[in-house]
């Protein structure tokens, strides 16, 4: 065949593919319908998981990361077009929390850039916002604290979470020996700590509400600052990268937890199950608690301490395990965690992987 008929050939197979959204299109329309009659979420990550897990498995000799990609924004298209309300996400836009909220809803979803993480969970509670992304790990600083105080006092659920390797970039308009402020998010400039001591020692590190957010600042100051944030801040502005890839450790990654008012029901059996704990005033509490899991041979994934905020020297433990909060299992442990500890509540059930 020559060039031009093979050109052909694309041209028919696009327009087929065409013809094949329009008809899926058609279908996830009428699951939407049937959604709001039974009063069903209309953002489904246990489902959309599977989709996509069959959906590479289908295809082997494809890039599993492509499929994913395309998938996604296709799942987009039908969940945008349903979706009455925005997803919020700690803004402005080219923020870490925006790639994190395009990972998990794709770019068809309409999304509501914010200033904190307080106002995303407000949005939420609200009905402003369908649902709302937030930081809440990272692999080299540890847990986003606002993000864990705030799931423990409101009544929002996990639905998802989503892990995103993180670059981070020095960005600014002058060279380094003339920086005399670097801006960031206070867990941003922690990734970076040891970089900007041997570049830019001379600096101050000055805290923000977000790393976009850091960049507009730059933009306004532009003399003797710089910034700590993702390229695509620095891109979608126009101001300069100074340096690529600071972060202390090259493994660099951040989890991100959706948030939604109701619960996720069983979906598979690859998930998760987040709660929060606080232990009796007793000796061997916190050996009681964790017994519950381990006599049921139910392992930990994470456990993480907090301050409670009620009084002095309490503490939150937040656990996270495999297994959904309503299977007979998870039940049993629950149960015994109840009866040895003085609140433990359910924060969510979500998928394990969600790319």
């Amino acid at each position: 065949m020559s060039l031009d008929e093979h050109r052909k050939s694309v041209d028919r197979i696009d327009k087929e593919i065409l013809r094949l959204l329009g008809e899926r299109l058609q279908v996830a329309k009428a699951i939407g319908e049937a959604k709001l009659k039974s009063g069903a979420p209309v953002y489904a990550p246990q489902r959309e998981e599977q989709v996509l897990r069959s959906l590479v498995e289908a295809a082997p000799s494809l890039p599993a990361s492509g499929i994913r990609s395309v998938f996604r924004e296709i799942i987009s298209l039908s969940i945008g077009a349903q979706m009455a309300k925005p997803v919020a996400y700690l803004g402005p836009e080219g923020s870490f929390t925006q790639q994190a909220q395009i990972r998990a809803f794709g770019s068809s979803v309409p999304a509501l850039p914010l200033k904190s993480i307080s106002d995303i969970f407000a949005a939420v509670e609200s009905g402003e916002a369908s649902y709302g992304v937030v930081p809440v790990e990272n692999s080299t600083e540890g847990v986003v604290s606002h993000s864990l105080d705030l799931l423990a006092e409101s009544e929002l659920k996990v639905v998802a979470q989503i892990t995103l390797s993180v670059e981070q970039c020095l960005i600014g308009f002058g060279p380094l020996n003339e920086i005399t402020h670097v801006l960031s998010k206070d867990i941003a400039l922690a990734q970076c700590r040891g970089w900007l001591s041997r570049h830019v020692p001379q600096a101050t590190l000055v805290e923000t509400e977000s790393t976009a957010a850091a960049v507009e600042k730059v933009m306004k100051e532009p003399k003797g600052s710089a910034a700590v944030a993702a390229a695509s801040a620095a891109e979608s502005r126009g101001v300069p990268i100074l340096s690529r890839g600071i972060q202390d450790r090259r493994d660099n990654a951040t989890r991100f937890f959706v948030i939604g008012t109701t619960a996720n029901s069983p979906g598979s059996k690859d998930e998760v199950t987040s709660v929060v704990l606080t232990l009796k005033h007793e000796p061997g509490a916190l050996q009681a608690a964790l017994s519950s899991f381990s006599d049921r041979g139910i392992n930990l994934i994470r456990i993480e301490s907090r301050p409670s905020r009620r009084r002095a020297w309490e503490y939150l433990f937040f656990i996270d395990f495999p297994g959904h909060w309503e299977t007979p299992a998870v039940q049993e442990a629950v149960v015994a965690l109840k009866g040895r500890c003085e609140i433990v509540k359910w924060l969510g059930s979500y998928p394990q992987s969600a790319g």
